[in-house]
C-alpha cells in the first residue's frame, strides 16, 4: 500500500518541523510549503491525501487558501486540518463551526496552537481513514 501524502502549509519553520516530526512517525510522506501560494501549487501538483494549513501566512492566508481549495475540482475533496495560534495571540478563539460560518464551509478539523501532538495524530488518522 502506498504511503499517505500530507501537505503541510505553514510559514513558521519550527511549526513545520514539529508537525512533520509528529506525522512522519505515522508512516506518512510530508510535503512542506512555506506560504499559501506555494501550498495551492503543491496541492494541485501532489493531490495529497490530507492538507494541514496554518491560518496566518504571507502571500495567501489559510482562510483564503482553504476557500480556493474547496472551489477547485482537483482539490475540493481533500480533507483539511486548519491550525492557528490566533487565539493565543489575540484572545479571540475560533472553532470549526465559526470558520464554517466565516467561509461557508467547515474545515475537517480545527486545532489551536500550540498543537497537542495526540490531537493532531488523532485528527490525521481519522481523516486518512486509519
Amino acid at each position: 500500500m502506498a504511503r499517505k501524502v500530507i501537505l503541510v502549509v505553514d510559514d513558521d519553520q519550527d511549526a513545520l518541523e514539529f508537525v512533520t516530526a509528529i506525522l512522519e512517525e505515522e508512516g506518512t510522506e510530508i510535503v512542506p510549503a512555506r506560504d499559501g501560494e506555494a501550498g495551492l501549487k503543491a496541492a494541485r501538483a501532489w493531490r495529497p491525501d490530507l492538507i494541514i494549513l496554518d491560518v496566518q501566512m504571507p502571500k495567501k492566508d489559510g482562510f483564503t487558501l482553504f476557500s480556493e481549495l474547496r472551489q477547485d475540482d482537483a482539490t475540493k475533496g481533500i480533507p483539511v486540518i486548519m491550525l492557528t495560534g490566533i487565539g493565543k495571540r489575540t484572545g479571540v478563539r475560533f472553532t470549526r463551526s465559526a470558520v464554517g460560518d466565516l467561509l461557508g464551509e467547515e474545515p475537517d478539523a480545527y486545532i489551536e496552537k500550540p498543537v497537542d501532538p495526540d490531537a493532531l495524530r488523532s485528527a490525521a488518522r481519522r481523516l486518512l481513514g486509519g
